[in-house]
């Protein structure tokens, strides 16, 4: 059992002056070497650490309410170690800021139940044996492909798509990712959800076109990954 405990409640929840709910998460990652098939040379492979959710087959990316005791940067850090059971590297400047709903309940035309949430590149030193949420989620390490492709959330896959870009600019990556993520996902569960899908997801050095949904559990809507530096370190 985990001497960590994870924070309940949301008492000390921050909401900003839309009364839009704040959230931090990250993306963790991690490096490892897979030798190619003539056994002679390695590569270095990225994979992402993603979470599942009770009774759920598709995964997430550790997020959660930002509180208001903490930065954004120390949400992100305690969300990645409550969830997934991970500390690391925090890539300070955010991947971007989405707006999405957090209930599927919620009506579609209401800003109740809005979402903003910032999203974090965590590059990760430590993996505990142990964690707060184990209980209730399972980790996995995947690959960027398997990640597109096993996301629940449509905003989450513009974060990754923003993460790869970050990854190439600052040199991590040689060379940029092109995804193919094929419509494997069964048409049920994407209405159950009111994820935005599309066939294929590219990602490219240059900005990329992303469709915009009002929808439940899914994106309200995006800013360009525009965000005000000083809503960050508060």
């Amino acid at each position: 059992m985990s001497c960590l405990l994870a924070r309940t409640g949301r008492h000390r929840q921050r909401y900003d002056e839309n009364n839009f709910r704040l959230v931090s998460g990250c993306i963790p990652y991690r490096f490892r070497e897979d030798t190619k098939d003539d056994m002679s040379d390695t590569e270095k492979i990225i994979e992402v650490l993603m979470v599942s959710s009770p009774n759920r087959d598709d995964l997430v990316f550790p997020k959660g309410g930002w509180e208001d005791d903490e930065t954004v940067l120390e949400a992100a850090r305690r969300e990645a170690l409550e969830e997934a059971g991970v500390r690391g590297i925090l890539r300070e400047v955010p991947l971007g800021r989405w707006d999405f709903r957090s209930k599927s309940s919620q009506d579609v035309c209401s800003l109740q139940g809005g979402c903003r949430g910032y999203m974090f590149a965590l590059e990760v030193t430590e993996e505990l044996e142990i964690w707060p949420e184990q209980g209730n989620r399972n980790r996995k390490w995947l690959n960027i492909q398997d990640a597109f492709r096993l996301c629940r959330y449509e905003w989450m896959r513009m974060a990754l798509e923003e993460f790869l870009k970050v990854m190439t600019e600052d040199g991590k990556l040689k060379m940029q990712v092109e995804i193919i993520v094929p419509n494997s996902i069964p048409v049920s569960d994407v209405v159950g959800d009111c994820q935005i899908m599309s066939s294929s997801c590219c990602v490219k050095p240059s900005a990329t076109q992303h469709r915009v949904g009002l929808c439940n559990e899914s994106m309200v809507h995006r800013n360009s990954f525009q965000f005000e530096k000083e809503q960050t370190v508060k």
